[in-house]
């Protein structure tokens, strides 16, 4: 399965959103909370080249993009192939 890491800050809707869909497929991930964990939010930026939005989703440490790009690839039907469902 892959690897899958999002990070995120609370009372986020499009987070919960994001993490919904993984719970609902039953993938499991490493969530960072930019909020709470030191460096996550410029560790977050470095890896985005410069986003500051959340959540922002990385699937085998390639950048997925944030909770419409998620949705945008469930719906295109890629989603499951990057996860290895």
């Amino acid at each position: 399965m892959a690897v899958v890491e999002i990070y995120t800050r609370p009372m986020c809707g499009f987070c919960y959103r994001a993490k919904k869909l993984l719970d609902a497929k039953g993938v499991s991930y490493t969530e960072y909370d930019i909020w709470a964990e030191d460096g996550k939010k410029a560790e977050m930026e470095a890896r985005t080249n410069g986003a500051p939005t959340v959540p922002q989703i990385f699937i085998d440490d390639a950048l997925i993009g944030g909770c419409d790009d998620l949705m945008a690839s469930d719906a295109a039907g890629k989603l499951d192939k990057l996860l290895g469902l």
